[in-house]
C-alpha cells in the first residue's frame, strides 16, 4: 500500500495556523492529531492533495495568482486568515471548496472531540458538556476472538483455517447469518477487519470511539468531501455504535422491489415473519424515556397535526445515558456482541478480529475460501503489532458470505476477479440534511435516549418528495462542531456556546441519485455520489418540514446547515412580522443549494452496491443473495453469497438495520438449503 512522504515542518506549521483560525487554542496538538489521523485513515492521494494545498497557501506567488493576496497565509492577520479561508469555502472551484471543508471538518471536530492531553479540554466545560460515565455491566459478554497462530510456520506462508462457512464481516447481516449457520451445526469462521472492543473497555469519548470503532477512524466521506459518512468498523459493525432506531422497510418500498426487481417473497407473510423474529431477538420496543431533544418532535408534530411517536429501538432498561455512539458499557444495547455474534460464538463459531479479507478464492466456478491479511497481535496482550505487520490468512470453506457492508463488499468481490459491471454501482446513502433549532431552554442533545421519537408524516413518497423520516440527531461536541456552519472563528464559537440549547433535526431521505464505490491504487475504497433532481427536491422538502416542526415546537432561531446557512430569527416585534420572516426563510429553503460542498449533507447508511434482483445485467446478486458470475449469465458462483445492505435494490428511506437482518435470514435459509 502506498505511503505518503514524511510531513515537512513547514506543512505542520501551516496546518497549525489553519487550526488556530478555525478554533482558537491547542493548535499544535490538533495539527499533530490531524497528521496522525490522515496518515491512518485517508487515501494517500487525498493526503497529498491536502498537503499541496498547505504549500500553496504559503506561496505568495500562488496566492497572487488566485486573486486573494500576495502574502503567505501565515503572514496574514487573524482577520485576514478568516477572509482567506471563507473565500475558499464559497469558491466556484470545486477543489478549493473540497480542501476548505476537509480541513474545516477535521480541525473543528478535533477541537471539541479531543478530551485533552495533560489537562482536560476547556471547551467542553465552556459549552456545558459533561459526558456520561455509565457503569460497566456485571453481565459481561462472553465473546473471545480467535488469535491466529502467527508464530507457527514460515511468515511467508499463509496461516490456514478450515470451516464449513466463512463470513466476511460481523455487522447486522454477517452476525445473523453466522448465528443461523452455527446453530445448524456448521463450522463457521467470521473475519472482521476491525478490532474486538469488550464492553468493559468501550470508549468514553468521541476521539477514542472514532479511533477504535468506526471505519476510517471516523474520517469517512465521499471523495470530494461533500458528504460526511459514519460507518461502524469493529466486531459487531454498525450494531455496536448505531443509534438503535429500528424501522423495517415500508411496504411500498418492498412493493417496488417486488415489481421493479422481481424479488419473490418480499411482500408476503414470510417477510413479516423474518422481521418479527429479528425484532424479537433484539428486544425491539418503544422508547420509554423521551428526552427534551425528542420531545420537541412530539410537541411540534402535535401542534401541526402530523404523525409522530416514540421510536422503536433495540435496547432495554435505559434512557438516561447518551454514550451509545461509543458502544454500550452497560450492555443494554442489543448489538451483535450481545445477540447474534454471541449466539454464533456460543455455538462454536470462531471470530477473527483485525483480519481484512482481500479476495474470495474461486475454483471451478465455486467459492472455496477467503484470503485475508491478519494484523499481527501480541500473544500475551492481544494488542496489534506496533509496526503494523500482517500475515496472510487463508480460510478454506465451501461457503463464503460477503457481509462487509456496502463499501467493502463490492471491493472484495471486484478484488476477487468478478467482472459484473454493476458491482460497486447503485450505491445509496440516505442523504441527510440538518436543521439546528435553538431553543430558549437547555436541550442537551447528547443526553438520554439517543433517538426517542420520530415522525413518519412524510415517509411515503409524494408531493415532490421521495420520502423521509424526521429524527433527532443526538450529537456529541465533536460531531456537532463538524456539522455546524463555520462563518468565522467567533461566529462558530458563539454557536458552540449555545450547544446545550440546540436541538438538531435530521431528515433521513430515500435517495434520489446514487453513487459508486471503486478501489484506489492504494487499495482503499473511494466513494463518489451525486444527488439527482428528485433527491435535491426531497432534501429541500425535508428542510422545510423540519423548520416548520421546530418553529411549532417553540424554537425562536433555526439554522439550516450549509456553507452559507439559511437562518430564521423570530422578530422581537411580532405585529405581522413573524409570519413574513418565516415565509422568507421558507423561500430560502425551497431553493437551498445542495451542490457539492455547499449544502450540508450527512449519511450513516450505505446500501445497494451489490444489489439483488432478477435482471442479470443490473444486479450482481440474484433475489436470494447468490453472486452471479458476470453480467451476461444468470449462473451463480456456487457457494458465494452476499448478506448485508449491499443487497438493497434501492434506498428504503428509514434506518436499515432491521431490513438488513431480515434479508440475512433469507440468505441464511438459501445457504442451508444448498450446502
Amino acid at each position: 500500500m502506498a505511503q505518503s512522504k514524511p510531513w515537512a515542518d513547514a506543512e505542520v506549521a501551516t496546518l497549525a495556523e489553519i487550526a488556530e483560525t478555525f478554533v482558537r487554542g491547542d493548535a499544535q496538538r490538533r495539527a499533530r492529531l490531524t497528521v496522525e489521523a490522515l496518515e491512518r485513515a485517508a487515501d494517500p492521494a487525498q493526503v497529498d492533495q491536502l498537503r499541496l494545498v498547505l504549500r500553496l497557501v504559503q506561496s505568495g506567488l500562488a496566492n497572487a495568482a488566485l486573486g486573494r493576496t500576495s502574502r503567505p497565509f501565515r503572514e496574514l492577520s487573524p482577520a485576514g486568515r478568516e477572509r482567506y479561508l471563507l473565500s475558499w469555502a464559497t469558491s466556484p472551484i470545486p477543489l478549493k471548496r473540497s480542501a476548505f471543508h476537509g480541513f474545516r471538518k477535521l480541525l473543528t471536530f478535533l477541537a471539541y472531540a479531543d478530551p485533552g492531553g495533560d489537562t482536560p479540554n476547556p471547551r467542553l466545560a465552556e459549552i456545558g458538556y459533561q459526558p456520561d460515565d455509565p457503569p460497566i455491566t456485571a453481565d459481561r459478554t462472553t465473546i473471545r476472538p480467535l488469535r491466529p497462530p502467527f508464530e507457527t510456520g514460515s511468515p511467508d506462508e499463509p496461516m490456514t483455517l478450515e470451516a464449513d462457512a466463512v463470513v466476511v464481516g460481523s455487522g447486522a447481516g454477517g452476525g445473523v447469518i453466522a448465528a443461523a449457520l452455527a446453530d445448524a451445526g456448521r463450522s463457521v469462521v467470521i473475519l472482521e477487519a476491525g478490532p474486538f472492543v469488550d464492553e468493559a473497555t468501550m470508549p468514553r469519548d468521541e476521539l477514542d470511539a472514532y479511533g477504535r470503532a468506526y471505519l476510517n477512524y471516523g474520517l469517512l466521506a465521499t471523495w470530494d468531501g461533500s458528504i460526511t459518512m459514519l460507518s461502524g468498523s469493529a466486531v459487531g459493525g454498525g450494531t455496536l455504535v448505531n443509534w438503535m432506531t429500528s424501522l423495517p422497510a415500508p411496504d411500498w418500498v418492498r412493493e417496488d422491489w417486488r415489481r421493479d426487481h422481481a424479488i419473490e417473497g418480499i411482500t408476503d407473510a414470510s417477510w413479516e415473519a423474518d422481521v418479527a423474529a429479528v425484532e424479537g431477538e433484539l428486544g425491539v420496543a418503544e422508547a420509554v424515556v423521551i428526552p427534551p431533544k425528542d420531545q420537541v418532535i412530539l410537541r411540534g408534530a402535535e401542534a401541526l397535526g402530523w404523525e409522530a411517536g416514540p421510536t422503536r429501538r433495540n435496547a432495554t432498561d435505559c434512557g438516561d445515558c447518551g454514550s451509545c455512539p461509543f458502544g454500550c458499557r452497560r450492555g443494554t444495547k442489543q448489538s451483535g456482541i450481545r445477540v447474534h455474534l454471541a449466539a454464533a460464538h456460543a455455538a462454536g463459531a470462531r471470530i477473527v478480529e483485525r483480519a481484512r479479507a482481500t479476495r474470495v478464492l474461486i475454483s471451478g466456478g465455486a467459492a472455496v475460501g477467503v484470503e485475508a491479511n491478519a494484523l499481527w497481535t501480541d500473544p500475551t496482550t492481544g494488542e496489534p503489532d506496533e509496526d503494523g505487520r500482517t500475515r496472510r490468512l487463508v480460510v478454506r470453506a465451501p461457503v463464503v458470505v460477503a457481509a462487509g457492508g456496502a463499501l467493502r463488499t463490492p471491493a472484495l468481490l471486484s478484488g476477487s476477479g468478478l467482472g459484473h459491471r454493476s458491482i460497486g454501482r447503485h450505491l445509496r446513502l440516505h442523504p441527510v440534511p440538518v436543521v439546528a433549532a435553538i431553543y430558549p431552554d437547555a436541550i442537551y442533545m447528547w443526553r438520554g435516549t439517543m433517538q426517542g421519537a420520530r415522525s413518519l408524516e412524510f415517509a411515503r413518497p409524494g408531493d415532490g418528495s421521495n420520502g423521509y423520516v424526521i429524527e433527532s440527531a443526538p450529537g456529541h461536541p465533536g460531531l456537532m462542531a463538524l456539522a455546524l456552519p463555520w462563518e468565522g472563528t467567533d461566529a462558530h464559537r458563539d454557536l458552540m456556546l449555545r450547544a446545550r440549547r440546540i436541538g438538531p433535526l435530521i431528515a433521513v431521505t430515500r435517495d434520489g441519485g446514487e453513487g459508486r464505490t471503486t478501489v484506489t491504487k492504494a487499495g482503499r475504497v473511494r466513494v463518489d455520489y451525486r444527488l439527482d433532481a428528485s433527491g435535491i427536491a426531497t432534501m429541500r422538502h425535508g428542510l422545510l418540514s423540519m423548520a416548520r416542526l421546530a418553529r411549532a415546537a417553540g424554537a425562536p432561531e433555526i439554522v439550516a446547515v450549509a456553507t452559507r446557512p439559511a437562518r430564521y430569527q423570530r422578530p422581537r416585534l411580532e405585529i405581522g412580522g413573524e409570519a413574513q420572516a418565516f415565509a422568507r426563510f421558507e423561500e430560502e429553503l425551497a431553493a437551498f443549494d445542495f451542490s457539492p460542498n455547499r449544502g450540508g449533507v450527512f449519511s450513516a447508511h450505505q446500501m445497494g452496491s451489490a444489489r439483488m434482483g432478477a435482471s442479470v445485467g443490473d444486479h450482481p446478486c440474484d433475489p436470494w443473495g447468490r453472486v452471479r458470475r458476470d453480467d451476461r449469465s444468470d449462473t451463480p458462483i456456487r457457494g458465494l453469497y452476499v448478506g448485508d445492505g449491499s443487497l438493497f435494490p434501492t434506498g428504503i428511506g428509514v434506518n436499515p438495520q432491521i431490513t438488513i437482518m431480515a434479508l440475512a435470514r433469507r440468505v441464511a435459509r438459501t445457504i442451508a438449503a444448498e450446502s
